[in-house]
């Protein structure tokens, strides 16, 4: 299974909103390139740098 597909199962309802919000915010302020990732940093923490890298992978027109 790929690591897309295991972070898209993961549910963000296992966290509170406010704690989700505290880890997405985090995971922003301490982006770190794919392969400097701990494995163990909660899904969501990691699911929120996979969105950060795929919008840098967007460029504007």
């Amino acid at each position: 299974m790929s690591a897309l597909v295991m972070l898209e199962q993961v549910s963000s309802h296992d966290v509170d909103p406010v704690e989700e919000m505290r880890m997405r915010t985090w995971a922003r302020r301490h982006y770190a390139p794919a392969e400097q990732r701990d494995g163990n940093w909660h899904p969501v923490v990691l699911d929120e740098m996979f969105r950060k890298d795929r919008e840098t992978q967007i460029k504007p027109r």
